[in-house]
């Protein structure tokens, strides 16, 4: 027998249990099903913090049981296609599922084939991300005796553009506690053309770099590496009329590429939509889901939305973010299922970095689609007036305080 929900939601992740979470606090007589395949949930802002020691993986899992919000339908299933047409998904083992109003929460998935020799590095250890598994960085970190040491990301987009930078700062600091960073050569190669997008933040972020000796790379993309000689490859793409400069101890191949020997390397992997959002027609031209930035919802199918990493947003891709968008969401489902528009587009683009810069320091970055900085007003109850600027008040926020907010709020719809 077909199932039919008034709401269904893809996705028990952040995105996935708030939307639906919130919308059972506010209408407990809509039917609510989310599909989600997977029994762990993890609170992946901890990453960071298990990458360098300080924090306990086992910690950052609960059963996905456990966040299921009450009178919500647990579909343990995996979507196979969308039929937007049809108000229908197709799951893997329960066929078909009718839905009123759809929420896509997919999130994001790893491409590790973008990066040649990346899922080999990350398989046999040689490459470490706290992406993928955290607990590796900090087993490399431990056994890191000094030498040249490498951060960087894609070009794609990331979830939380600011994790590979956290993953460096504590490495750094880790390195400073042992006496190696005198003996290390820490490398920071990034696709980006500024350290930071808000200027308040970058300046700080500058400062930081400048304390540890990190040799800046704007402009650089990895493309390949090689996992058993320990050799990583940068496509450098700018600035077009700038002149060019060689990264230390790097050569120039053949084909233009700069090859750079490394001891420890920590990267984000490549990320990308899934596919099931591409074949499904509700992708534009860059692969993400084509949802109004203000709105959430879709912009050909009006009783779809898109929340959290899979939708095409131009801010950061954070649980932050879903935070904002998720009332946004909620508010739009109940207009249309009381019959009228989805007219409220009050989301504008607030995202946020908690960028842990050392063991005790922290960086509050809060922007939104202007990439001005947005502090929230609750920090002046924790003392802290200058979030842009290193505070051990906000390590305790970002070890503490933000995962007991996050499962016991956050999880139950509540803020």
């Amino acid at each position: 027998m077909e199932k039919s929900y008034q709401v269904v939601v893809i996705g028990g992740g952040t995105s996935g249990i708030m939307v639906a979470a919130r919308l059972k606090r506010f209408r407990r007589e809509v039917s609510v099903a989310i599909i989600e395949p997977s029994e762990d949930h993890y609170y992946q802002p901890a990453f960071s913090l298990v990458g360098a020691g300080t924090y306990s993986k086992s910690k950052t899992r609960r059963d996905e049981s456990s966040v299921i919000p009450r009178g919500v339908t647990w579909i343990r299933d995996r979507v196979v296609g969308i039929d937007p047409h049809e108000n229908e998904v197709m799951t893997s083992k329960n066929g078909g599922v009718k839905y009123e109003i759809l929420v896509v929460a997919t999130g994001l998935q790893y491409d590790f084939s973008l990066i040649p020799g990346l899922a080999e590095g990350l398989k046999t250890g040689t490459v470490c991300s706290n992406y993928v598994d955290a607990e590796t960085t900090w087993k490399n970190l431990q056994n890191f005796k000094g030498g040249r040491a490498i951060f960087t990301q894609p070009a794609t987009p990331i979830k939380c553009g600011g994790a590979p930078q956290k993953a460096m700062y504590m490495s750094a600091d880790y390195l400073r506690k042992k006496g190696l960073l005198d003996e290390t050569l820490i490398t920071f190669a990034t696709p980006g053309t500024v350290i930071f997008g808000v200027d308040v933040i970058a300046k700080t972020l500058m400062n930081v770099i400048d304390r540890y000796g990190i040799d800046l790379r704007l402009h650089h993309t990895p493309v390949k590496i090689d996992p058993v000689n320990k050799l990583i490859y940068f496509k450098e793409h700018g600035p077009e009329n700038g002149e060019k400069s060689m990264i230390p101890g790097g050569v120039l191949t053949e084909d233009g590429l700069i090859e750079v020997p490394f001891d420890f390397l920590h990267l984000a992997p490549p990320q990308v939509a899934p596919p099931l959002i591409r074949e499904s027609g509700l992708a534009n031209e860059s692969g993400w889901m084509d949802v109004d930035i203000h709105s959430l919802q879709h912009k050909t199918f009006e009783n779809i939305f898109g929340v959290g990493d899979v939708a095409d947003l131009p801010t950061a891709k954070t649980g932050a973010a879903v935070r904002k968008q998720a009332p946004v969401v909620v508010a739009n489902i109940i207009r249309l299922i009381d019959g009228k528009p989805a007219n409220d587009s009050s989301y504008e683009g607030y995202s946020s970095c908690p960028l842990v810069t050392g063991y005790g320091k922290m960086v509050m970055a809060e922007f939104n689609y202007k990439n001005e900085f947005t502090p929230d007003p609750m920090l002046k109850f924790m003392g802290i007036t200058t979030s842009y600027k290193e505070h051990w008040r906000l390590w305790i926020l970002k070890k503490y305080i933000l995962p007991f907010l996050y499962w016991n709020q956050m999880m139950k719809g509540k803020m």
